[in-house]
């Protein structure tokens, strides 16, 4: 009997795929199979874990690939450095908050534009909690590199251009265009600061939160 045969079919990989499961930059001109996006996967948990302990500046590729049990020369193949895997973790935060920036709704002056508003946080809070560990690296690291930067930049002020619209196009006037985008900013910064203390266990009230959360951002664009 052939020996293939005896083994059976390919292990499947039924783990759901993410664009951090690709790899670093030694890993985006091949296709990865099976094994290797597990390995990557082992790869980025470990180093999840170990910037979250330790920060990104102090961890180092001897940290992650003890704690993955791989070898140096394994890391490699999949990622130029720490700061390659931290991207590749960054790519998965990035999309999904564009998700739903891009699902911010139009928030109408009754309680239906309320409700919609009150959704749209839960999501977001439910968004950041999916990452907390990489948000919580990006906001405590000492130095972050420019393009990581102006990554995470360009996300924020895209957030507050979609909440900006949102908040306003039931309304269009120039009452409330008014400083719209600084309103859209501050309510932002507030609506990450809380998700941050979520993050490291502060004990809030989650849904009484949410509730004040969106009352904040209801009537900050209303006055």
């Amino acid at each position: 009997m052939n020996s293939d045969a005896k083994r059976g079919p390919p292990a499947q990989d039924a783990s759901p795929r993410r664009l951090s499961h690709h790899g670093g930059i030694p890993a985006q001109e091949r296709e990865l199979g099976v094994q290797g996006r597990q390995t990557v996967r082992r790869l980025l948990d470990a180093g999840m874990a170990e910037f979250d302990e330790k920060g990104l500046q102090a961890v180092r590729v001897d940290d992650i690939v003890r704690r993955a049990r791989a070898s140096h020369g394994t890391f490699y193949l999949y990622f130029k450095n720490k700061e390659d895997l931290f991207r590749a973790l960054l790519r998965d935060v990035l999309h999904d908050m564009e998700v739903i920036t891009d699902e911010f709704p139009v928030v109408t002056q009754n309680d239906a534009g309320r409700a919609a508003l009150r959704a749209w946080v839960g999501k977001f809070c439910d968004t950041y909690a999916a990452h907390a560990a990489v948000l919580r690296v990006l906001t405590q690291a000492e130095v972050i590199s420019d393009d990581v930067w102006s990554d995470g930049l360009q996300l924020m002020f895209r957030v507050a251009e979609a909440m900006t619209t949102g908040m306003t196009a039931a309304s269009p006037s120039a009452e409330h265009a008014e400083h719209a985008e600084l309103t859209a900013v501050a309510c932002l910064m507030m609506l990450e600061r809380v998700n941050f203390l979520f993050s490291v266990e502060v004990r809030l009230p989650r849904e009484e939160m949410i509730d004040r959360i969106t009352a904040i951002i209801f009537a900050a664009f209303r006055n």
